[in-house]
């Protein structure tokens, strides 16, 4: 079973184009895009438009995984609760007989626009190449191994894998995590510090003999 993909909720916000729209909401990233390129032109596609980039957790019960509902004060009746406006694939107020309801599964619940979780928490990693002095000090999911670290730092140096990581001296189980590998957060080290939110915790990385590339 593959590992899901986690991401950070810079990455989600940066994606916030009309071309190119992302979502976060309940623990999950969402890639509308799809969903705008297929509807085109919809005015329902406004809130989800302005929203790009962004988590909308709140336009849902966490309960049913359903957009949030409430007694509309004039029928009594039940409904989406939209306080943005209506959006695609909620039915409108009023019954009408031009609305196209044979979408199939609405967006919220097709999991076909699932790409990977929200990190729960994010942390602050200082990585430095003891062969070149290079320090990069990168943000990570929490939840992420080693070696899905190692993914994000090869944009900095295509041969990463081609050393030995360790911290504080220790060499580092890759398919573990950065606390599974007994790396402290930065809370734990400097809390109540001026300088707690500038510490982060370091990675040494060594190089082997070989020069191994993704």
């Amino acid at each position: 079973m593959l590992r899901p993909k986690y991401f950070t909720s810079k990455e989600v916000s940066l994606h916030n184009t009309l071309g190119d729209i992302w979502v976060s909401y309940l623990g999950k990233v969402y890639n509308l895009t799809p969903l705008v390129e297929e509807n085109k032109g919809d005015l329902l596609l406004k809130s989800i438009i302005e929203c790009a980039g962004k988590d909308i957790s709140h336009w849902f019960d966490p309960k049913t995984k359903d957009i949030l509902r409430h007694v509309d004060p004039l029928t009594g009746c039940l409904k989406y609760y939209t306080p943005r406006g209506r959006f695609i694939h909620v039915p409108p107020p009023c019954p009408h007989t031009d609305w196209a309801n044979d979408f199939g599964r609405p967006w919220w619940k097709d999991n076909r626009y699932e790409i990977g979780l929200l990190s729960a928490k994010t942390r602050w990693i200082r990585i430095i190449n003891t062969l070149t002095s290079h320090d990069k000090r990168l943000e990570v999911c929490s939840e992420e191994t080693l070696d899905e670290i190692l993914q994000r730092y090869l944009c900095y140096n295509a041969h990463a894998a081609s050393y030995t990581w360790k911290h504080n001296g220790v060499n580092l189980v890759m398919s573990k995590t950065l606390g599974e590998n007994n790396i402290p957060e930065e809370d734990e080290l400097y809390c109540g510090s001026i300088d707690c939110n500038l510490f982060s915790s370091s990675i040494s990385l060594y190089f082997n003999d070989d020069l191994t590339e993704f």
